[in-house]
């Protein structure tokens, strides 16, 4: 993979795939839109796809031996889960052959100050992911910059591999301050990826430059051809209307 500051010296349109993980979860997706994207990735080279557990299984026969890799989200999108349903729903995703996963933590846990208890939330989903990397969405736009950096150390010191920013379902998403302050507090112990409202170029170049080594999207061809006129499999996959 390229270094950010390359990709961004370089303005190579192709390399800011290698930083997205093109997302499909909405509730309404059916497996032929996960397809889609899972084609979309495998042209463009985007990093991962990430799914529903419900998907990944089918998201692994599809990306199998293309380089790109099979992503899912756990506790998502509250992060309210039990611990033990957590950790089995990461079990789960290893057995159906997930690469990564993006993990909720309990956010009203942080909030209130146990840190305890988002800590051994997050260490029960690293040692039930093996050897698949984790990333840990604490949904920046419910928390103080304290609880944020608080947050982030929690991830460190549980062994996770990057900070998320969001769910892309709560009240806002990534910013380029929280993506700045994540990088500064991870001091290259962990990495930070940024999610929520990254839907073109412009977005995602001031998220890489931020700090950022990853981005949550769903509009990878929008970003890699600097088009937001393309119509791509995020574009069809809107809720059904009756």
């Amino acid at each position: 993979m390229k270094k950010v500051e390359e990709l961004l010296k370089s303005g190579v349109d192709e390399g800011y795939a290698l930083y997205c993980d093109h997302t499909v979860l909405r509730a309404y997706t059916p497996s032929s839109v996960v397809r889609e994207f899972c084609e979309e990735a495998v042209k463009y080279g985007a990093a991962a796809v990430c799914v529903n557990p419900v998907h990944v299984a089918l998201v692994h026969s599809c990306l199998e031996g293309t380089g790109v890799k099979t992503a899912t989200v756990i506790g998502f999108p509250l992060g309210a889960n039990k611990t033990c349903v957590k950790a089995f729903e990461a079990s789960e995703a290893v057995k159906d052959g997930v690469d990564e996963v993006d993990m909720v933590i309990n956010i009203g846990a942080l909030r209130e100050g146990d840190t305890e208890f988002v800590y051994n939330d997050i260490k029960a989903v690293v040692d039930a992911s093996g050897d698949a990397k984790v990333k840990v969405i604490i949904e920046t736009c419910y928390l103080t910059d304290e609880e944020k950096v608080t947050a982030c150390e929690l991830c460190v010191k549980a062994g996770a591999d990057f900070v998320k920013t969001s769910t892309g379902m709560g009240t806002g998403g990534a910013t380029e301050a929280d993506v700045k302050l994540l990088s500064k507090t991870a001091n290259g112990r962990i990495l930070v990826k940024a999610s929520g409202g990254v839907d073109d170029r412009a977005t995602a170049y001031t998220m890489l430059h931020a700090g950022a080594s990853r981005l949550g999207v769903s509009k990878v061809p929008q970003i890699v051809e600097d088009d937001t006129s393309i119509v791509s499999a995020s574009k069809k996959n809107q809720p059904p209307k009756f």
